[in-house]
């Protein structure tokens, strides 16, 4: 796959004969899809790029035979500018589907439903319970869905006023709002589930608008041949559960925010992690892992605590059984070091024992969920799964099942017979959040300084 940030016109544009468009891309060998930097969409992950448009793109460009070309611009006025100047095949840069855009552009059904919520930060904002006690100053994006919807909502209610910010992306007005340089913005209810875990002090006032659709987006044209595709690809994808567990991938981690708990875990990564990174840096990158991984692990465990005790007498700061220590040789759980490289190699050799045709990350999932209850147990859920007609093969449909070995009717035609399934598919979910800031964290130290916003737009009340 190649990735590239500038831009080029497309074959169609060139003069050439070819039939149709789905013809002319699989005849040129690319498809070219216009995207932005988000969570929501596509990003550079730890292990190579990722987002819920990236893998959905990438699964159809495979489904093609052709390579993906990811076009990425800053933000989606630049996106919706760049398309309609035929700059790209198609838009995957989570596009609300709204009646202004359908003017130009023809949309796939509908992938992902979002609401569109009024953002405040709690502490120092008053919640308003509707746009009439709007009273702040209230930033979004130019050229988005939310400036859309203000218009419409200024035909009822004329003394609303908002700033239109024509360089930052929806994160960074996410992040003025965190920091008190705003009062108020709008998001999407996916891109605010996502962020509250960085900015735990952010909260949806209300919605602003019925539920919409995310969908992609290509302009309107006589040839409506890889439109065509596209459609079946996602119809495909809705049949198959495929898009279900890709939206799990991406975001069933984050369906319980934890307000209280966030904050306490910003609050050890200033005050705890930093005695313990060297160690965790070093006993990963000595078993190939990613070293916040197996912090996020060891928070789940110990909340980074070398004497930590279980109510069931696991100790340490990997929580270690006995059984587990003896396996792989550690002498003393207790001791600092012994405990985290012990924990690194138990993760590897975990990863190792689940089976390699699984993908990514849901192998690293399972592998977790193994180091909490065990692989034999892992192994049962995976059956139960078979049983059930499900692909045990993909985490979301293992993560239901896992529960059932609490359940005599299941467990008692398993090999290795009860288990608390329940409590592993917690543990997992949480070191992928825990993850997740972590990951967020560290990539705001090589971070460029934030930007001053300079381009706005003021939106006056109507008169």
């Amino acid at each position: 796959m190649r990735i590239a940030a500038g831009l080029l016109m497309l074959p169609l544009l060139t003069g050439c004969s070819y039939s149709n468009e789905l013809d002319r891309v699989l005849e040129a060998g690319e498809l070219q899809v216009l995207t932005r930097n988000a969570a929501t969409t596509f990003y550079e992950g730890p292990t190579g790029p990722t987002g819920l448009e990236y893998d959905l793109a990438k699964g159809f460009a495979n489904e093609l035979g052709v390579d993906l070309k990811l076009i990425t611009v800053a933000s989606v006025s630049d996106v919706v500018s760049e398309l309609r100047q035929r700059r790209a095949h198609l838009a995957a840069a989570g596009l609300t589907i709204t009646e202004e855009r359908k003017n130009w552009a023809r949309f796939t059904p509908p992938y992902q439903s979002i609401s569109q919520q009024l953002v405040y930060r709690i502490g120092t904002t008053d919640r308003p319970d509707n746009v009439s006690e709007l009273d702040g100053t209230l930033e979004v994006l130019a050229g988005s869905s939310h400036a859309e919807r203000l218009r419409e909502l200024r035909k009822t209610h004329p003394q609303l006023a908002w700033l239109e910010n024509g360089e930052l992306e929806n994160e960074e007005l996410l992040t003025r709002v965190s920091e008190r340089a705003a009062d108020f913005t709008i998001a999407d209810s996916n891109e605010l589930r996502l962020n509250q875990r960085f900015y735990p002090e952010l909260r949806a006032a209300f919605d602003i608008s019925d539920p919409q659709g995310l969908g992609w987006a290509f302009l309107k044209s006589p040839d409506e041949s890889l439109y065509d595709a596209a459609v079946d690809y996602f119809e495909r994808l809705k049949a198959s559960g495929r898009l279900a567990q890709l939206i799990e991938r991406h975001y069933g981690h984050v369906e319980a925010f934890d307000y209280v708990g966030t904050r306490i875990f910003m609050r050890h990564i200033r005050e705890r992690l930093p005695a313990y990174r060297e160690m965790l840096e070093t006993a990963a990158t000595e078993n190939g892992l990613d070293w916040r991984l197996l912090a996020s692990m060891a928070y789940q465990e110990s909340h980074w605590d070398p004497d930590a005790v279980s109510p069931t007498g696991v100790r340490g700061f990997m929580m270690l059984t006995q059984a587990t220590a003896r396996y792989l040789g550690v002498q003393e759980r207790t001791d600092l070091w012994q405990s985290i490289e012990g924990g690194a190699r138990y993760t590897r050799k975990l990863i190792e024992l689940v089976p390699e045709r699984i993908d990514r990350p849901d192998r690293i999932w399972m592998a977790l969920a193994a180091y909490n209850i065990g692989y034999g147990h892992l192994n049962d859920a995976r059956i139960i799964t078979q049983r059930k007609g499900q692909d045990a093969d993909v985490w979301k449909n293992v993560k239901e099942n896992l529960p059932l070995l609490r359940k005599r009717a299941w467990h008692k035609n398993t090999k290795h017979g009860y288990a608390r399934g329940t409590e592993a598919t917690t543990y997992v979910e949480n070191i992928r959040s825990y993850y997740d800031i972590l990951a967020w964290l560290t990539d705001q130290e090589k971070s460029p300084p934030k930007r001053t916003p300079t381009n706005l737009t003021i939106a006056s009340p109507a008169l």
